[in-house]
């Protein structure tokens, strides 16, 4: 896992506070210290999750067709957000996807 390193669009975090703790999270945009995340299931792309960077850990700059379209501000769905992090987390040994 990558370490304070500052977080960036397409990038795969895992929130470390609040409710959503634990949980993996696709960053699909940066505001000063923000990031705004999405999961495709309870956060989606219409309405995404603004976390302060420091209560998010960056596990991976994420290597994905998605990422493109997410760093070239092509528009993305939420049933292809699932995908890649359900694909992220079996590629890892993580049963259950997400």
């Amino acid at each position: 896992m990558i370490e304070k390193h500052k977080i960036e669009k397409a990038d795969v975090v895992v929130s470390l506070n609040g409710r959503d703790e634990g949980k993996r999270f696709l960053v699909i945009r940066t505001e000063d210290e923000y990031a705004l995340l999405v999961d495709g299931r309870l956060r989606k792309v219409e309405k995404p999750k603004r976390k302060k960077q420091k209560h998010v850990k960056l596990e991976s700059r994420a290597e994905h067709i998605l990422s493109e379209k997410i760093i070239s501000g092509e528009k993305v769905t939420n049933k292809e957000i699932r995908r890649m992090l359900s694909e992220y987390s079996e590629a890892r040994g993580e049963e259950g996807g997400m």
